[in-house]
């Protein structure tokens, strides 16, 4: 355990100089490139394409993951479960079509740049949240709910103090899943013009560098690694926070 959490760190450490400092690096990726071929993509700042690429993804996680929560508990109330299918076929939209397929669908009415590549993001980031969530709160102890019942909640308090804290494992594991799903997706969003890691890659592939296609690539599987980590952290944090509030 300590020897995965020395290696997480070190990850940190290098990702960081790399971004601070991507020259430093240059010796190592020069075997990659052909001669005189620059080897550090220098058409973009490194560092606030990273942060342009992680905003892209959080923005577009958050946005699915109120939407599919919201989507999830209306249609695992009693009022709402004709509705389950339907819901179920709208979280389904980002798996079916492609996210270049959305992406070519967007452009035409929001132009090219970020717009387009959130709304990708956030249609392939709803199904993982929006069936963890409905798997949470559709598996609650019946014991746990007429107990609740029993002592005088309503619906909502039901709803806020036992079943979306005893969920919240679960809803928390989709919306990981999401996160790093997003992440590695975001680099297509450079096709369009929007500002990531992928443009990096794509200026590796136009111009057959190998060198950059190799620090595009392994800048957003660092950061996956990364956020995965930091994500299942937070996740047993609140897990077991949650957990016991609704214990007690």
């Amino acid at each position: 355990m300590r020897a995965a959490w020395l290696i997480r760190l070190c990850l940190w450490l290098l990702l960081c100089l790399f971004l601070a400092e991507p020259q430093l690096f240059a010796d190592i990726l020069r075997p990659l490139n052909r001669e005189n071929a620059p080897t550090i993509y220098t058409q973009g700042v490194l560092w606030q394409l990273t942060l342009i690429h992680l905003t892209l993804t959080a923005v577009a996680t958050l946005a699915a993951s109120i939407v599919a929560i919201t989507l999830a508990i209306l249609v695992t109330r009693r009022s709402g479960r004709d509705f389950l299918p339907l819901s179920r076929s709208v979280a389904n939209i980002g798996q079916t079509f492609p996210p270049v397929a959305v992406l070519a669908l967007a452009v035409p009415v929001l132009g090219f740049g970020s717009a387009p590549t959130l709304v990708a993001l956030f249609l392939y980031g709803l199904l993982p949240i929006f069936e963890n969530t409905v798997t949470g709160l559709t598996t609650i102890p019946p014991s746990v709910s007429e107990a609740a019942r029993g002592v005088g909640m309503t619906a909502a308090q039901r709803l806020f103090k036992v079943e979306l804290p005893l969920a919240a494992p679960l809803i928390l594991t989709g919306i990981r899943v999401s996160a790093v799903i997003s992440l590695g997706t975001a680099t297509i969003g450079s096709t369009v013009a929007a500002r990531t890691l992928g443009e990096v890659i794509i200026a590796g592939l136009l111009t057959n560098n190998m060198a950059f296609i190799v620090q595009g690539a392994a800048l957003v599987g660092v950061l996956a690694i990364l956020i995965f980590d930091l994500l299942t952290v937070a996740e047993r944090a609140f897990a077991n926070r949650f957990g016991a509030s609704a214990t007690a």
